[in-house]
């Protein structure tokens, strides 16, 4: 869903320079399906209160995420959220979300669970969540590229980009963004990674009055810098 540096050298982020237009491809909406029933509710709840409180401890800060693997990849979108992912963890479970968000202010603030469809060709249910909470992520690219004031521009791209460039989805490397016209030289690249189709959980891990499985919360502000896609 959202989205923070490498190690630390991310901290400071530059505007996102690729158009929504280049994801769109990548994106799929949900098929609607019947609402949870009230024990799925109660088991939704159990679930939410205890991964909460698990990541609050370990992963309260932006420091401890980078510990423990995580980098930031995006620039602040609409929800006020900054993603920070372990792309070991597609296949993510409680202890290992595939990716955790943080606000402006290095607030930890919900989660991201994943599972790549390649495992599953129906909405999983898992953990007592049902499987009308889970959306869809299509096959796509992101990258971070240095910029000369010592920020990072964070992009990507998806399937019409790389068939137009000739480059690859499955497997990107720095010279593919810098194919694509968003880096001038292989160094200047500070990551690249796959991010593969997925049935993705989103979880808001601070009080939501529209529920915890919702896009967005009133609860979190997002700062004038946030991207408006």
């Amino acid at each position: 869903m959202k989205a923070t540096t490498i190690l630390g050298a991310l901290a400071a982020c530059a505007s996102l320079l690729v158009p929504a237009a280049l994801f769109a491809d990548a994106m799929a909406s949900p098929t609607p399906t019947p609402a949870p029933t009230v024990p799925e509710l109660a088991s939704e709840n159990a679930f939410v209160n205890a991964l909460t409180s698990d990541l609050q401890k370990r992963f309260a800060t932006t420091s401890a995420a980078a510990a423990a693997g995580y980098f930031r990849y995006n620039n602040e979108d609409k929800t006020g959220a900054i993603s920070w992912v372990n792309t070991s963890y597609w296949k993510s479970d409680p202890q290992h979300p595939g990716q955790l968000w943080y606000d402006v202010k290095g607030r930890l603030i919900g989660c991201d669970l994943t599972l790549p469809k390649a495992d599953s060709a129906v909405a999983p249910t898992l953990w007592g969540v049902s499987a009308t909470r889970w959306g869809t992520i299509g096959q796509h690219v992101h990258f971070g590229v240095n910029q000369p004031n010592g920020s990072v521009m964070y992009g990507g791209y998806g399937s019409k980009t790389a068939a137009k460039f000739g480059v690859s989805l499955d497997n990107p490397t720095a010279a593919d963004v810098v194919k694509i016209g968003k880096a001038k030289a292989i160094s200047d690249v500070a990551f690249v990674f796959q991010y593969p189709a997925i049935w993705d959980l989103q979880v808001w891990l601070v009080p939501n009055p529209n529920g915890p499985f919702a896009e967005h919360n009133p609860n979190v502000i997002p700062s004038k810098n946030a991207e408006s896609m």
